[in-house]
């Protein structure tokens, strides 16, 4: 059974495959989800092979922006930025009145979005895991594009 932080993660990878068009081909309709678990990307173009990563949160508001938003494991991301590799990321946000979905081109990503949580203790059931945060006070003005804005019965 999904966890409420699953069930946030599903629904803003749908709602950017519904309602966004491929970044590189400028296609609508073609990007797909992947399997859950895809390390460092959810979302596939099955016409270029486009990928990209999805990040859900829920707000109060939808603006202004959270300063940080949860990443995911910080093992995988460490490995890709160290060989500069970036996927390009949508945020999706979720108020109570509706939502909103950003993207982040990868021209804009560098080390200092991501930051490293502290690894789960030994007592935790996921003990060692380490996570990573997505700093967006690091984002420069401007990179952060918003390209939707709507209720949740869109």
């Amino acid at each position: 059974m999904a966890t409420s932080k699953q069930e946030l993660g599903a629904w803003g990878e749908q709602l950017v495959a519904k309602f966004c068009v491929c970044p590189k081909c400028k296609r609508a309709a073609t990007l797909k989800r992947l399997p859950t678990n895809f390390k460092c990307a959810d979302l596939i173009c099955d016409f270029c092979g486009y990928l990209a990563q999805v990040k859900a949160a829920s707000v109060k508001k939808l603006s202004p922006l959270p300063k940080k938003v949860l990443g995911a494991a910080w093992g995988p991301q460490k490995e890709r930025m160290d060989s500069v590799i970036y996927f390009p990321l949508f945020l999706v946000l979720k108020a109570p009145g509706g939502f909103s979905i950003f993207y982040l081109p990868t021209d804009f990503q560098n080390e200092a979005l991501f930051v490293p949580r502290m690894p789960l203790s030994v007592a935790a059931k996921r003990a060692g895991w380490q996570g990573f945060i997505y700093d967006l006070a690091a984002i420069p003005e401007g990179a952060l594009i918003k390209l939707k804005e709507g209720s949740h019965a869109d």
